[in-house]
């Protein structure tokens, strides 16, 4: 049985905003960001630039931490980003 590893990531835009995603593969998900293949909300915003990635230990921890994370103010998210 093959084990999947998540992530939960930040990427920072070029307008200087954050998204918070999961993913099972990080370089194929920020490809796709920056080919206009990821979020709506990033649209007109590429490239982004990965600033944190966080391993958990499956899909549910994932999920559970990005709505964590994105429940987050500005500040704080950047407070995770920079103590890496």
């Amino acid at each position: 049985m093959s084990v999947t590893t998540w992530f939960v990531y930040i990427v920072k835009a070029k307008d200087n905003s954050y998204y918070t995603g999961v993913t099972t593969n990080l370089n194929k998900r920020v490809e796709k960001h920056n080919n206009k293949q990821g979020a709506k909300s990033l649209l007109g915003k590429i490239p982004v630039k990965l600033v944190y990635q966080e391993n958990v230990k499956n899909k549910s921890a994932a999920l559970k931490r990005e709505s964590e994370i994105k429940s987050w103010p500005r500040s704080k998210k950047i407070e995770l980003v920079t103590a890496q």
